[in-house]
């Protein structure tokens, strides 16, 4: 996925109020960006990160800047933006880049299965047999290793839960970590962050939900999902 406009390198001051950071342009301005990011972005945000930002020309906006990417100090490009993991997923399904999901024929967005209470991001179409696929945005580090999630996620929780009674009643489930973070090569469960979804991920692998993660790689043109990743639970 190639970035529409050309990013804006920056150096991070400070994110604050969820939404927004501060940013110092090459020539010493300082901007405000929004951040499209409402987790804890634990290792993401760290004030002296080079960060990238996206501009837009609407004079509607309230922001012309959104900021898209981060580098830490050790030269890990962070996807901070997290509507862009089911952007890197849809791209990959399309081009078919994930070998397990080749023969999906085509997918729904944002789909709420028939007496189920949450909407899941994907509905997946293989030989009309349904399948759907909820996505995770991966960006906590511990040395290599990837943890979901960075706060406590009722939300997430109830997925996995929905996943795994869809599972149990012969629907093919899938719930997918997309690791925006070059740095990661395995993924884990913050259990000490959110023990209750540790718990109801593992009901969903024990009640036959498949679990999966995606690496991606990025630079300041694009991101593309290039590999699998481990899941260790």
């Amino acid at each position: 996925m190639k970035f529409t406009t050309s990013l804006v390198r920056g150096k991070l001051i400070r994110r604050y109020k969820r939404f927004l950071a501060d940013v110092e342009l090459p020539g010493g301005d300082v901007v405000v960006a929004h951040c499209p990011n409402t987790g804890a972005m634990t290792g993401c945000a760290e004030p002296g990160f080079t960060v990238y930002l996206s501009r837009s020309d609407n004079p509607k906006r309230k922001l012309a800047y959104t900021w898209e990417l981060a580098q830490d100090f050790a030269g890990n490009f962070i996807g901070v933006n997290t509507h862009m993991a089911n952007k890197l997923v849809a791209e990959a399904i399309n081009n078919k880049a994930l070998p397990q999901f080749k023969p999906v024929e085509r997918f729904v967005a944002e789909v709420t299965p028939p007496g189920a209470s949450s909407r899941f991001d994907f509905q997946l179409f293989e030989a009309n047999e349904l399948h759907y696929m909820e996505v995770k945005s991966v960006t906590l580090a511990r040395d290599q290793a990837g943890y979901f999630p960075d706060a406590v996620t009722s939300r997430g929780t109830r997925h996995c839960q929905e996943l795994s009674e869809l599972a149990l009643s012969g629907i093919r489930t899938t719930l997918a970590f997309c690791v925006q973070h070059t740095g990661i090569a395995t993924v884990h469960i913050a259990r000490d962050i959110d023990p209750r979804y540790n718990e109801a991920v593992l009901d969903a692998q024990r009640n036959g939900v498949n679990i999966v993660a995606f690496g991606c790689s990025i630079n300041q043109q694009k991101m593309e999902i290039n590999q699998t990743l481990p899941v260790i639970l």
